[in-house]
């Protein structure tokens, strides 16, 4: 009976896999604040990891004790994005650099961020970083429009303009499509030749010696169906951003103040968590993630119970927490 469980665990888990059930989405929040970096929370920072690719989102000051207390590797992150130039968001990332530079790396780093921060970096690269023995390769992008500033075969981000006092721009990151299932047993039953496997797999039928159609769906099992992200930090309500978001498994969306704090939030162009809450809601997202909180709320809890009375699958974002998009 052991032996039977193990092996029975064993086919469960080779199927989990063949499923694509296992491959990792997960977000790590290192830092959710606003402003500046206080003892409760750091400035906004967090890590993106697809199918084990990590991925960096803003990059505020403290970001590197972060990414040590959530035990996220530094080598294997190779791409950054930053939202905007203020220094709640950018001001680690010249000492990610450096810290790169030290730790003995070699790979090329990408720096994806509004064409404005160029002067600013090449210049601070140049006086800190002139000998450091990798690239940093800039990718510029125009914060007011929607473009894909990232593709590969599993997944594609594309900027969110959003609305704020300088230009700035939200992220979607969203998987791409894989091939269905192969179903060995009915590919066997129909004596289908393996030089027809991938074929059928990205949608065609299989046609026997005979001419009889074995259409593609008995042949194969659908997909998981590609999964979606969207991080959208400091912005005012902006419905314009909807269609964009349409859907997405998770949304994290900025938190700065409460309801009562409503004119606050207009005069600084940033979110009530009434106005994220509304956002989630109109654009029938899977779940809402609060972040960016005011230093003036001890207990963010004023801000959770304010948006799940619209919205009810909201979470707070806090540091080290991960969350798995599913």
């Amino acid at each position: 009976m052991h032996i039977m469980g193990i092996m029975l665990a064993a086919y469960c888990i080779s199927a989990y896999i063949c499923a694509g059930i296992m491959e990792k989405f997960n977000i790590t929040i290192l830092g959710c604040g606003s402003a500046t970096p206080g003892p409760k929370h750091f400035t906004s920072s967090q890590v993106v990891n697809v199918r084990d690719k990590l991925f960096m989102v803003d990059c505020g000051e403290g970001t590197q004790i972060q990414l040590r207390r959530s035990h996220v590797a530094f080598a294997r992150i190779n791409h950054i994005f930053i939202s905007h130039l203020h220094g709640d968001h950018c001001f680690g990332l010249l000492g990610m650099i450096s810290s790169f530079a030290l730790l003995g790396r070699t790979a090329p780093l990408f720096v994806h961020a509004p064409w404005e921060m160029w002067n600013i970096l090449s210049a601070e690269l140049e006086f800190y970083c002139s000998d450091i023995d990798f690239k940093v390769e800039f990718r510029g992008f125009d914060a007011t429009k929607a473009e894909v500033i990232f593709i590969d075969h599993s997944l594609t981000v594309t900027t969110i303009p959003l609305k704020h006092r300088v230009p700035c721009a939200g992220f979607l990151f969203k998987e791409e499509k894989t091939p269905d299932h192969l179903d060995r047993q009915s590919a066997d039953f129909y004596d289908v030749p393996s030089c027809e496997y991938d074929r059928i797999r990205n949608g065609g039928d299989f046609i026997q010696p005979d001419g009889t159609v074995i259409p593609h769906e008995r042949l194969t099992r659908p997909a998981p169906l590609p999964r979606s992200y969207a991080y959208c930090c400091d912005t005012a309500l902006n419905p314009e951003m909807i269609p964009q978001i349409m859907g997405v498994n998770a949304l994290y969306h900025d938190c700065t103040y409460s309801v009562e704090e409503a004119r606050n939030a207009a005069k600084h162009f940033h979110s009530t968590s009434a106005d994220a809450a509304s956002i989630a809601k109109k654009a029938e997202v899977g779940k809402l993630i609060l972040g960016h909180f005011s230093a003036r709320y001890n207990d963010e809890n004023v801000l959770l119970n304010e948006a799940r009375e619209i919205f009810p699958n909201t979470v707070l974002a806090k540091e080290n927490l991960e969350i798995e998009i599913d």
